[in-house]
């Protein structure tokens, strides 16, 4: 997920200059399986959704698209939904517009995934739009991966909070994949090697040490949500956690 597009081209050509997450070739060192592994392709009929009901799914900072199209697929062999017809709607999102135009020229399934440019630190109001449009009042599933780090380092302590309230009160079920502390100072150090500025919030985030638990003390205690299920880590070591509103 990125913070601003401007500049953007100059920012995501080297992989460590991506002060706002939009790394341009993510998924080639990272790619959607090491995630995919972990997640059972049952998912959606696990928490209660049949496919022959709209399901709405969400991924926030979709960067250029690859994990929102395989997830799709995951959870949704190709098979099943040329006989039968899908119900179920990915929408994603990222503000790097570049990035977002990738998603759109590569989208496999424009008909059922839908790829916009949004800042979800300063706008939800699409999301909404996308939701009257459907028929909803809420995202039935909404995938939340390697985002909350960049948001935090970018719009402090209460941005990351705000965000995973925003995230809360849209999303029936949220998939939380947050970065462990050493990613912040892995980022920080790439950033001054650089000759960069350093974040502007790094140095006075109060929420330190496992950001993980802190988003799930959050979530819990303050967003109606309640931790479901780990589904383990990831090669990076990062836990996938799943929340489910009370």
């Amino acid at each position: 997920m990125a913070t601003t597009s401007s500049g953007a081209g100059d920012e995501i050509n080297d992989p460590g200059a991506a002060p706002y997450g939009n790394f341009r070739n993510y998924y080639t060192f990272n790619p959607p399986e090491n995630r995919l592994s972990l997640i059972p392709a049952s998912l959606l009929q696990d928490l209660g959704y049949s496919r022959d009901e709209d399901t709405l799914v969400l991924d926030v900072g979709c960067n250029s698209g690859e994990l929102s199209v395989a997830f799709y697929k995951h959870l949704l062999p190709e098979p099943e939904e040329e006989s039968h017809g899908s119900k179920v709607h990915l929408l994603g999102f990222d503000l790097d517009e570049s990035l977002i135009e990738r998603a759109q020229q590569s989208n496999p399934q424009p008909g059922s995934i839908t790829f916009i440019p949004l800042d979800i630190t300063e706008d939800t109001e699409r999301l909404q739009d996308y939701l009257v449009q459907h028929g909803s009042s809420h995202f039935h599933l909404c995938l939340c991966l390697a985002v909350t780090m960049w948001v935090h380092l970018n719009h402090g302590d209460s941005g990351l909070l705000q965000l995973l309230s925003r995230l809360a009160s849209v999303s029936q079920h949220l998939l939380l994949e947050a970065q462990p502390w050493k990613c912040y100072r892995s980022a920080a150090r790439r950033l001054r090697k650089l000759g960069r500025s350093d974040f502007d919030h790094f140095k006075t985030l109060k929420i330190r040490g496992d950001p993980a638990d802190h988003a799930r003390k959050h979530l819990e205690s303050n967003c109606g949500m309640e931790l479901i299920q780990s589904f383990g880590s990831t090669a990076w070591d990062r836990q996938l956690l799943l929340f489910r509103r009370r």
